[in-house]
């Protein structure tokens, strides 16, 4: 009846069903196609009463709106991504409250190796620039991108350092495309995507910036990074909201301490004093503490691919073909291995030389 295109961005208007319910509905049936015209080969599967799990339907209302929404994504050139696609952020595939899909612009970059997330205050001190600069400086040669809010304060100050450093950045909004929040940050969005990063809003085009949609875009940005760090924050705000869910999702958080006399930095340091954040004090330090590598790993002989078997060179070459990848998504991309022998695989290659484990068990493959 539609295309899958339209389908797929006419998910955004279902209503009557929990995000993670949508999210289960749409992994069973596969693509917004079927989870729309083929509802039956997914609600048996639901486990849950057929009487109260109404059937998804395109209304005349929602029509009208998808109509829109796939014309002015494709005039600013944005696109949509599913909670089944590929280039879906594996690291925020993992967390329980993950969107359904995001709209996002400029370079598909949300499963890059390294995701750092910056945030605090939005009344940021020179001490706070000088630190995220000082930060950003150390890590300029250590393949990170960087994840912030652009909001006032340390948000821009990330990603503006992070452009300065030619590092690539991610800003995860709250609101619409229609407009940027803060104004002030319209050039900033450009520049973001001029230089290979991107913009992510998991809101439709015409939604407005409301105070409500801060703190639960916060989870975006802790879900999609491997580390968070705390600038500067006084004990209450959206950084604070945000540490605390990077925890909760098992991210590793991070805090600047600063002056004891000054209230900006009570936030960082009630997170240290509650180990929910370890200090930091450099970007080395953060190196140190992440276990990231500035230099590849020491080259392995090319014989030693001799000595694999199948099944590692199975993953050897699917890894290698990824660039990077989780545990998870290498669970689902062999079904035959069982967990246990796919972890025994894992380590034996990593004890050998031939896989590095990064923070989130994430492995790629060393240099030859």
């Amino acid at each position: 009846m539609y295309s899958e295109e339209f389908y797929r961005v006419a998910l955004q208007f279902v209503e009557g069903y929990g995000n993670a319910t949508l999210k289960k509905m749409l992994r069973l049936s596969g693509n917004a196609t079927e989870f729309f015209e083929h509802p039956e080969k997914w609600r048996e599967q639901m486990n849950v009463r057929k009487n109260k799990l109404p059937l998804p339907k395109v209304t005349e209302a929602m029509r009208r709106l998808v109509d829109t929404e796939l014309k002015v994504m494709a005039r600013d050139q944005i696109q949509l991504c599913l909670c089944v696609d590929g280039n879906y952020p594996y690291r925020l595939k993992r967390c329980s409250d993950s969107p359904l899909a995001f709209f996002y612009k400029g370079a598909d970059c949300f499963n890059d190796l390294r995701m750092l997330a910056l945030v605090g205050t939005r009344e940021a001190s020179e001490y706070g620039r000088n630190c995220v600069r000082k930060l950003l400086s150390d890590l300029r040669d250590c393949d990170v991108t960087t994840v912030s809010g652009l909001a006032y304060g340390v948000d821009t100050i990330a990603h503006s350092y992070s452009l300065e450093m030619n590092m690539r950045t991610v800003a995860v909004l709250g609101n619409g495309f229609h407009t940027v929040y803060p104004h002030s940050n319209a050039r900033l969005a450009l520049q973001i995507i001029e230089h290979g990063g991107g913009l992510i809003s998991e809101y439709t085009y015409y939604t407005n910036p409301d105070r409500l949609n801060f703190p639960k875009r916060n989870r975006i940005i802790a879900g999609m990074s491997d580390a968070v760090i705390v600038v500067e924050t006084a004990n209450k705000g959206g950084s604070m909201i945000t540490a605390n869910i990077a925890q909760s999702y098992n991210r590793d958080v991070f805090a600047v301490p600063g002056s004891i006399f000054d209230n900006s930095h009570d936030g960082c340091h009630e997170l240290i004093r509650n180990n929910v954040a370890a200090i930091v004090y450099s970007g080395q330090h953060l190196v140190e503490m992440m276990n990231w590598r500035r230099q590849c790993p020491k080259a392995v002989q090319t014989a030693l691919f001799v000595e694999l078997n199948d099944m590692e060179r199975r993953l050897v070459e699917a890894i290698r073909a990824a660039e990077s990848m989780s545990i998870d998504a290498l669970a689902d991309a062999f079904p035959d291995m069982s967990p246990s022998k796919l972890a025994g695989l894992l380590l034996s290659l990593e004890l050998r030389g031939v896989l590095t484990c990064h923070p989130g068990k994430v492995y790629t493959l060393n240099a030859f």
